[in-house]
């Protein structure tokens, strides 16, 4: 059986951004690590991922949870270095 620590190996993301997309999804890690896999390789798929992580940024920021949305924002910074192709654009409106 596959463990979590393969997932997120298998997945091209860190646990902290699997972490993340969890969290926004409600989902255990383990799906969060196969649906972030998933969408790398979609259309799109990478700036869905961007998304998810600034909507829970913003969640947290609007909880007031400081702390959590600065570890956020270092996943997301993260991200973006990865993945240049989630950049934000002028048209993406995020």
């Amino acid at each position: 059986m596959i463990s979590l620590i393969d997932a997120i190996g298998l997945s091209d993301l860190t646990e902290e951004e699997i972490a993340a997309l969890a969290e926004h999804e409600h989902v255990p890690e383990m799906v969060a690590a196969t649906l972030g896999a998933y969408l790398l390789h979609e259309a799109h798929g990478p700036e869905r991922i961007r998304d998810m992580i600034l909507d829970d940024v913003r969640a947290a920021i609007h909880r007031r949870d400081i702390a959590h949305a600065h570890q956020l924002m270092g996943a997301l910074r993260h991200f973006l270095a990865e993945h240049p192709e989630a950049a934000l654009r002028p048209h993406d409106g995020a």
